[in-house]
């Protein structure tokens, strides 16, 4: 679950990089966002639950971010037009990999290589 603002503009976003779809709007104004395919396959869901404020102490989720149809640059130019923005927190340059954060702030990477299954 991921504590958000703005759960329908966070889902948006994520819908778009990870290719998901809203699957379930909950009255409260939680969303789930997931595979096209729907529940049940072996990719995740996210649950994108409305907070005016984090909650103290604990972290926001951290996703690693694998593009599989295209190389690393122009993922990171989809990502940045899509609202992503550069993270410091404190690389040396000399990593593989962007840190990037969402519309909210939550940090996330873009790996440069797809890893393969354990």
């Amino acid at each position: 679950m991921l504590g958000c603002r703005d759960p329908e503009a966070l889902a948006r976003f994520w819908c778009e990089v990870l290719d998901f779809v809203v699957l379930d709007r909950e009255e409260d104004g939680s969303l789930e966002i997931g595979p096209r395919e729907g529940f049940g396959g072996p990719q995740p869901t996210i649950i994108l639950s409305r907070r005016d404020e984090p909650e103290p102490g604990k972290p926001g989720l951290h996703i690693d971010v694998n593009a599989t149809d295209r190389d690393q640059d122009a993922e990171l130019e989809r990502l940045l037009e899509l609202g992503a923005r550069p993270a410091d927190i404190g690389q040396t340059g000399e990593e593989s990999w962007h840190v990037l954060a969402d519309p909210e702030g939550n940090e996330f990477c873009l790996l440069r290589t797809r890893l393969d299954p354990l």
